[in-house]
Order: structure tokens, then C-alpha cells, then sequence
């Protein structure tokens, strides 16, 4: 197994939403078609036809000429259909493997879904809590986190064991073909997001993606390609784009250092001081005595 220092970093993380499928356009679909095997529409075939010519414009448009990407895919019938329109915008020589990959599925819903209990059970969602409420007979977001937790940790050793069969010369980029819940807990567990600053993400459009790029310190950064505008409308808020900044520049574990905001979301105050820490246990202590 290669060292850390000794391992090769993909430049990039690409997450890809399917294009508009049958469920998108006609919500009913769900009540007689089970989830995995809900089709593109053909505006969803254009969607990621044009997915694929965009992501290729970020890989090469940097003018380089030694990239190589690989696929995971989740295994339902939209992202596949999807991943064969990005596909074409690749040569073989290009794309070293693929792989189908179950851990990045969408959330479960149950199995079929009768739309008007749906509406309901939406709505109870939306009282609730995007993250925690778990659909009858099916998942919520936090066991979506879990498996794609899960399947992040798989990730890492495929890089670290070179089980992608990567050439060191060659610049990485990990496509990830999903769904709009899967792909923004990744981010989540990526960025270490509290579950507040989840709640506050908008949901990917059919066939955007996002692109998780390395930056010149060796940290990973949304803020390397996209704009701020673009993530604020994505409904990161400013202090989470503000982080996003910092890593696109800084040193491999340094981001936390800076980042006095991270700590104020889960500590009321923290004393400047040791010294103001002892003063009030000394004064406390002094109160237990007398009493």
C-alpha cells in the first residue's frame, strides 16, 4: 500500500446529478414504475449529452493533454442512461474504469410511491427536517449519509492502492454519476458540514454538477473553478464560501485554524485564555467550599 506522502491525489472530484427523468417530468410515473427503473426523457438525454461536453471543457480546457477520468455510477436506470451521454464525449484512452456503485443510490422512498401520499408525507418532511425525517419503508437523508460516509472511505483506498490503475503522470478525475440527496451529503461529509449548513443547500438542477478541485496547498476546494456567485445560489452561506476560499490556497490541514466561525456554531463563548478559564473555576471552587 502506498505511503500517504507517496500517493497521487485526484486534481479533480466531478458530482454529476442524472439528467431529467420520467419521475422529474410526470411525478405519477412513481406510482406504477419502481424508482430504479425510472428512464431519461429525451430532454434528460440532451441534458447529459451536454454534461459531458461541459465536464470535458473543464478537464482539457486548462490546456493539458495527460488526464485521464474514471466513473462510479450509481446503479439506477437514469444515472446510467446518463453516464453513457457523458460518455461520449470521452475517447476509451481517456476513461481507465468504471465502476457501478450502489452506496450512491437515491435515497430511498419506499417502494412505490402513490404520489398523493407522497405530497403528504413531503410536507410532514419539510416540518421536520430535511436530514433526520425518514420516509416510511424507506430512508433519510442521515442513513443516505451513512452509505455514502461508507463508500467515501472505499474511495480513498482505491486511491491509495492504485486500484484505479492510475498513471502517476496523468492528472485524476473522479466522475461521480448520481443524484441530487446523495451528492450533496457528499459534500457534506466531504467539507465536514454541520447538519444546519446542509439544510441551507439547494438541490442540484438535472445535469449540473460540481467540481471538488485541489488546490495550490494541497486542500480540496469547490471556490477553484466556480465562482462565488455560483455558490451562494447553490445556498452555501457566506461564512461556508468563505471557508471554500481559504482551501482553495491552503496548506494541507491548516483550513481549521482560521476558521474561528466553525467553532462559534457550536460554543456560545470561549475564554481568549487559560487564564480566564482558571479565574472562574477558581471562583467556583471557592463558592463549593463555603457552602
Amino acid at each position: 500500500m502506498c505511503s500517504h506522502s507517496q500517493r497521487v491525489l485526484p486534481k479533480r472530484i466531478i458530482l454529476v446529478r442524472h439528467g431529467e427523468s420520467q419521475g422529474n417530468l410526470q411525478p405519477t410515473a412513481y406510482d406504477t414504475i419502481p424508482d430504479p427503473k425510472i428512464q431519461l426523457t429525451p430532454e434528460g438525454i440532451a441534458q447529459a449529452r451536454h454534461a459531458g461536453h461541459r465536464i470535458r471543457h473543464v478537464i482539457a480546457g486548462e490546456g493539458s493533454t495527460n488526464w485521464r477520468v474514471y466513473f462510479y455510477v450509481s446503479p439506477y436506470a437514469r444515472t446510467r442512461s446518463t453516464l453513457r451521454e457523458i460518455g461520449r464525449s470521452f475517447s476509451r484512452k481517456r476513461v481507465i474504469g468504471v465502476r457501478e456503485e450502489c452506496r450512491i443510490r437515491e435515497q430511498d422512498f419506499g417502494n412505490f410511491q402513490v404520489q398523493e401520499r407522497m405530497n403528504v408525507i413531503k410536507e410532514t418532511r419539510q416540518r421536520f427536517g430535511r436530514f433526520f425525517y425518514r420516509f416510511p419503508e424507506g430512508e433519510s437523508a442521515a442513513d443516505v449519509f451513512d452509505r455514502v460516509s461508507s463508500f467515501l472511505e472505499s474511495l480513498w483506498r482505491d486511491v491509495d492502492m492504485n486500484r484505479l490503475n492510475h498513471d502517476p503522470s496523468d492528472d485524476l478525475n473522479l466522475i461521480i454519476v448520481s443524484h441530487g440527496l446523495a451528492s450533496r451529503v457528499f459534500l457534506m461529509k466531504w467539507f465536514k458540514w454541520t447538519v444546519e449548513q446542509f439544510e441551507l443547500l439547494n438541490n442540484f438542477e438535472n445535469g449540473e454538477f460540481r467540481v471538488i478541485q485541489l488546490g495550490s496547498g494541497g486542500e480540496y476546494s469547490l471556490a477553484v473553478h466556480h465562482t462565488d456567485e455560483e455558490l451562494l445560489e447553490w445556498g452555501l452561506s457566506p461564512d461556508m464560501v468563505a471557508d471554500q476560499k481559504r482551501r482553495a490556497s491552503a496548506s494541507k490541514g491548516d483550513w481549521n485554524d482560521p476558521c474561528s466561525w466553525y467553532l462559534d456554531a457550536f460554543f456560545d463563548h470561549l475564554p481568549d485564555s487559560d487564564d480566564d478559564n482558571v479565574d472562574k473555576h477558581d471562583e467556583t471552587d471557592s463558592l463549593s467550599e463555603c457552602s
